[in-house]
């Protein structure tokens, strides 16, 4: 039996890959000079889905460091769980906050 990594109900399915926020908030945690917010969103490019997690800096951070967090995060992603992503480093505080349960996803996708 394989160890549960996350609620079924906050997975989303990229491209054929069961990928849940907590697996990329993992990757987040572990990466120097990005603070513990994500985003994750949701596009459909063409026939494809596409995500782009968007992540906050530091304060402090330099914009070489949040470049070279971006790429850490992209590798990481396509190494740990197998597929490609967009990674966007926004300024500290700017993701949406909230109370109750985190957002973490957003689906950007046309019905």
């Amino acid at each position: 039996m394989e160890k549960i990594t996350g609620r079924s109900d906050d997975m989303v399915i990229l491209r054929g890959v069961n990928l849940f926020p907590t697996q990329i908030e993992e990757i987040v945690l572990r990466t120097p000079g990005v603070a513990p917010h994500f985003q994750l969103r949701l596009t459909r490019e063409g026939r494809l889905d596409a995500l782009t997690v968007r992540a906050e800096a530091r304060p402090g951070a330099t914009p070489e460091q949040r470049e070279a967090a971006a790429l850490a995060i992209t590798a990481a992603v396509k190494d740990g769980i197998g597929v490609s992503v967009r990674v966007e480093i926004v300024e500290p505080e700017s993701l949406e906050r909230s109370v109750g349960k985190i957002r973490r996803i957003v689906d950007l996708r046309s019905r």
